[in-house]
């Protein structure tokens, strides 16, 4: 891989897919899954976490299944480019706990803010009552998900 701190094989990446997969299975059963013994497996994992790699593992919620069926990508331009404006509008976006990930883009926008709610009226309350009041928000367009396509596996390498 480009730009990787670790020469990076085949069954680097191996270990890889398989995480990507199932992130909580046991070394024993990943190093099963790629070929290798259980404490060779384990060095290569903490490699991976150690070289930034693998940046961490956690939950992937099923927001529906919690009650918040929209999925809303929201289009963010801001008034000010400038390095501290930037800093506060990101420290205001990501404190709600509707937003599930904030992106600074290039093109004719300045973020794209993944947020879930119940529906279009949760929607409009979130807008009126937190987005519409982050620092430095010029123009806010809204995108509702109608359904995510997801790859069933990552892709073998």
């Amino acid at each position: 891989m480009k730009g990787c701190a670790i020469a990076m094989d085949t069954i680097d990446q191996h270990i890889l897919d398989v995480l990507q997969i199932d992130g909580r299975i046991t070394n024993s059963a990943l190093a099963d899954a790629v070929g290798l013994s259980p404490s060779a497996c384990l060095r290569r994992v903490k490699a991976l976490e150690k070289a930034e790699i693998i940046g961490g593992y956690r939950a992937i919620l099923n927001w529906t299944a919690l009650g918040m069926a929209a999925s809303v990508f929201v289009e963010v331009s801001v008034d000010s480019q400038e390095g501290t404006a930037l800093d506060k509008f990101e420290a205001a976006v990501i404190d709600h706990p509707a937003v599930v990930s904030c992106h600074l883009m290039t093109g004719n926008f300045d973020y794209l803010v993944h947020v879930v709610c119940e529906d279009a009226i949760d929607y409009e309350t979130l807008h009126r009552t937190h987005l519409s009041k982050l620092p430095g928000v010029s123009r806010i367009q809204s995108s509702f998900a109608l359904r995510e396509v997801t790859k069933p596996n990552p892709p073998t390498r």
